[in-house]
């Protein structure tokens, strides 16, 4: 099951499905669009009935932790879930976005963090597990942008409360530009340039200023390619979408969910599938 709001463009059942159906597993994997008011009332709901679990996305990776009856150490450091496992009646948070982030940016883009610089742009669930992976792998510098300084700030002190190499700033800040300049690697983790999204179109800085042999990692993965990865293939630059982080994520909480190999290759095909169902509806 998916929890989340809204969920119209979800591509995650159609993979999971598939996944389910190629290992021969009777389980149905589901949508649940859920207001915030009924949030709890969801995530409560998985104790009965015969649920293995439940993944959670937007609105919900921070808030969901508060109303389970664990969490694994590694999504409390970050302090987002996106995977619910269900126990017995025990409902146990974990957090794969981290894991799906960090291996498609080692294996699908041959990218070494440690000792590269970052940008990140966004401070929501997604660019939680971003950030706390890149500082576990070794980048330095590390610079978290938001359009709400605030936000990036909290982020910031969460990754390294010492401060040291990790640092905020707003998008709208001048000295962003330098900062995008000297990126080794810029990752997207904002909905900036998603289709159907309310900055459907654009990018989240200005392109121009992308370093010709950086990687531009966009999570935003429909459409397949973003105006901000268009900017970044004719800067010269490096380009990867979000496919491969969802994927690897659900992937992730796949296993967790029925203890079994996951099926990467079919669920990434069908994750292209779905992808392509949808621009033949457009």
């Amino acid at each position: 099951m998916l929890i989340g709001y809204p969920l119209g463009h979800s591509i995650s059942p159609a993979f999971q499905q598939a996944a389910l159906d190629h290992l021969a597993l009777p389980a149905e994997y589901t949508t649940m669009p859920v207001p915030p008011r009924r949030l709890p009332e969801a995530l409560n709901g998985l104790r009965g009935g015969e649920f293995l679990g439940a993944n959670v996305t937007i609105p919900y990776k921070e808030t969901a932790l508060l109303h389970l009856d664990g969490v694994d150490p590694w999504a409390a450091s970050i302090g987002a879930v996106n995977t619910v496992v269900k126990d017995g009646s025990t409902l146990m948070g974990y957090n794969t976005d981290a894991y799906g982030f960090m291996t498609s940016l080692k294996e699908k883009a041959g990218f070494e963090p440690r000792g590269s610089s970052a940008l990140l742009l966004g401070a929501g669930g997604a660019a939680r597990a971003a950030a706390f992976g890149l500082a576990r792998e070794g980048v330095t510098p590390l610079t978290i942008a938001n359009r709400t300084l605030a936000r990036a700030q909290s982020l910031a002190g969460a990754v390294s409360p010492g401060g040291g190499s990790v640092s905020a700033m707003a998008m709208q800040d001048p000295a962003l530009a330098a900062t995008v300049r000297n990126a080794d690697l810029i990752v997207n983790a904002t909905s900036i340039g998603m289709r159907h999204g309310p900055d459907e179109g654009a990018a989240p800085f200005d392109v121009q200023l992308i370093k010709p042999g950086s990687l531009v990692y966009d999570m935003v993965y429909t459409p397949a390619e973003t105006p901000l990865l268009a900017a970044a293939k004719r800067a010269g630059a490096q380009a990867l979408g979000g496919l491969w982080m969802l994927v690897l994520q659900g992937a992730a909480a796949f296993e967790l969910w029925t203890r079994k190999s996951p099926p990467v290759g079919v669920m990434y095909r069908a994750s292209q599938e779905a992808l392509a169902s949808q621009e033949a509806r457009k």
